[in-house]
Order: structure tokens, then C-alpha cells, then sequence
């Protein structure tokens, strides 16, 4: 139980790190959202194949693709889509039902059967992201709907097929080539749709090194390792954290305040978080494959 929480802890790290992202990105960052990921993307994957030192061999030359579209470069496309079609509160939410898919996508995939207890509380976390973030939101977009529901999938599927494949060879090195992989997709993306790099004063530097290294290359670094430990109903409850992050970090650095249905909205994120967790079945650790990297 101990190694559980362990694990555990280490998964809420990278929804933690991804939920800096709002508030650093809108502070302290120029527009241009693909810039802003190529940014993040292509360097934290250079700095962690400098260190791991090792290029894809065999199959691990399309599942590296695979995997960097999914989880970064096709990703990173598709949120910026729909960030120009939705308010980001109605993206958000959508984004949100990401533990039932994941779970869903595991059990066909992996053949983890979901636990009705997570189930019930990724339905719970969802409608509390919903009052936490949704508001007034006017007219809504039904092909931004579609794209969010797309980024959704695509990083599902990308975390399901990551949790399978990265015992092959290990998730430094897994990790490395699909960020070098998704900053490739996204750099003539960048170029296309938001021109020239942007200038970036010291704020700005200093806010991007913080998203490539602790947002990116720490958090996918963790998320993937947890991923190797964990089930995947499990890993999907943790990321409902994300945006718990995000507008904890608006409060306390920003100073912006919480009404009444925001506060609802945070407890039931948390109650659907730590429910099943603490109440539900123990088997939260997922058995490891035979196939291990070598050191």
C-alpha cells in the first residue's frame, strides 16, 4: 500500500507541473500558443536525448512517432485549435473526461479492467471541473467541441499505447524521442501559423525555461513512469489535478478569487479524486511487463 502511494504521488506531480502552464503561459508569455510549444516540446526532448544518448532502433522508429504525435505534436495542434474555437473554460472541461477515456482505452489496450468505485469518481471530478471552470460561455462551437474531444483521445491513446510500449526499452529514452518528435511536428506548424519566433525578454526566457524543464521534461518524465507502475483508471483519476492546479495558482500567485460554485466545483474534484482512491479497491498498481530496458 505504502508503493502505491508512492506512485501515486510521483503520478500527481506532472497534473501538478501541467497546471502551472495556464498561469505562467498568460502572464508572462507573448502570443503565438504553437511557438509556445515548440518551445517547450523540441528542447526538453534534446536535453533528455543528450542525456539518455541513445536513438530510436527497430519499431521504436514508428512508435516514437506515434507517440510524439499523440502525446505532444498532434496534441499541442489540436488544443490550439480548439483554444481558437471554445473558451478555454468549455476546452477545459472537455479535456477533463480524459480518466473515463484513458480508463476505457486501457482496459481494450491493456486489458485493465476499470473499477466502477474510479469510474464513479472521474464522473464526480468531471462535474466538479465543470462548475470550477464553466461559466457564462455564450455560443459554443461544435467543430471546436469535436477538436477538443480529438486532443482528448489523441493524448489518451498516447498515454495507454506509452504505458504498453515503454518497457521495451525505458522511459527516459521513450520519453526523449517523442518530445524531439512532437517539437519536430509542431516547428513548421509554429512557423506557418504564428510566424517568426517571438521575442522573448528576460520574464519570458525565464518563464520558458520553466515550462520545457519542469512542465515538459520532469512531468512527462513522471507521468511515464508512473504510468509503468499504476493502472490506467487510477493514472486518470490523478490527472483531474491538472486543472485543481491551474486555478489554485491563479488564487494564491494571481490573486484572483473563487466564488461560491468554484469552491463546490474544487471539492468535488478532490472528494472524486481521493474517494476512490482511499475507499475504493487496493489494486492500483498495474503488473509490470516481462520485457524490461536494460541499464
Amino acid at each position: 500500500m505504502e508503493d502505491n502511494k508512492r506512485w501515486i504521488l510521483v503520478a500527481a506531480l506532472a497534473p501538478v507541473l501541467w497546471g502551472s502552464t495556464y498561469f505562467v503561459t498568460r502572464t508572462f508569455l507573448p502570443p503565438g500558443a504553437l511557438w509556445g510549444g515548440t518551445l517547450r516540446a523540441l528542447p526538453a526532448g534534446l536535453l533528455l536525448l543528450a542525456i539518455v544518448r541513445r536513438v530510436p532502433h527497430g519499431s521504436w522508429w514508428w512508435k516514437a512517432v506515434v507517440l510524439g504525435v499523440l502525446n505532444v505534436g498532434g496534441f499541442f495542434v489540436l488544443v490550439y485549435q480548439a483554444a481558437q474555437l471554445l473558451p478555454s473554460s468549455i476546452a477545459s472541461t472537455v479535456m477533463a473526461t480524459a480518466p473515463i477515456t484513458l480508463a476505457l482505452l486501457a482496459w481494450a489496450v491493456l486489458g485493465e479492467r476499470p473499477s466502477g468505485w474510479r469510474l464513479a469518481g472521474a464522473t464526480v471530478g468531471i462535474g466538479g471541473v465543470a462548475l470550477l471552470l464553466l461559466g457564462g460561455a455564450g455560443h459554443v462551437d461544435g467543430t471546436g467541441v469535436v477538436t477538443s474531444v480529438a486532443a482528448m483521445g489523441a493524448s489518451s491513446l498516447g498515454f495507454v499505447l506509452g504505458k504498453k510500449w515503454n518497457p521495451e526499452v525505458g522511459v527516459l529514452p521513450s520519453t526523449a524521442w517523442q518530445l524531439v518528435v512532437g517539437g519536430i511536428v509542431l516547428l513548421p506548424a509554429a512557423f506557418l501559423v504564428d510566424g517568426p519566433p517571438p521575442h522573448l525578454g528576460s520574464a519570458a526566457l525565464a518563464a520558458t525555461v520553466w515550462l520545457t524543464l519542469a512542465a515538459t521534461a520532469v512531468a512527462y518524465l513522471t507521468w511515464f513512469t508512473a504510468l509503468d507502475h499504476l493502472r490506467g483508471d487510477v493514472i486518470g483519476l490523478v490527472g483531474l489535478l491538472n486543472p485543481v492546479a491551474g486555478v489554485m495558482l491563479g488564487v494564491m500567485v494571481g490573486g484572483e478569487a473563487l466564488g461560491t460554485r468554484q469552491l463546490i466545483g474544487l471539492g468535488l474534484v478532490l472528494t472524486g479524486i481521493a474517494g476512490p482512491l482511499l475507499l475504493g479497491p487496493r489494486g492500483t498498481t498495474t503488473v509490470a511487463p516481462a520485457a524490461r530496458a536494460h541499464p
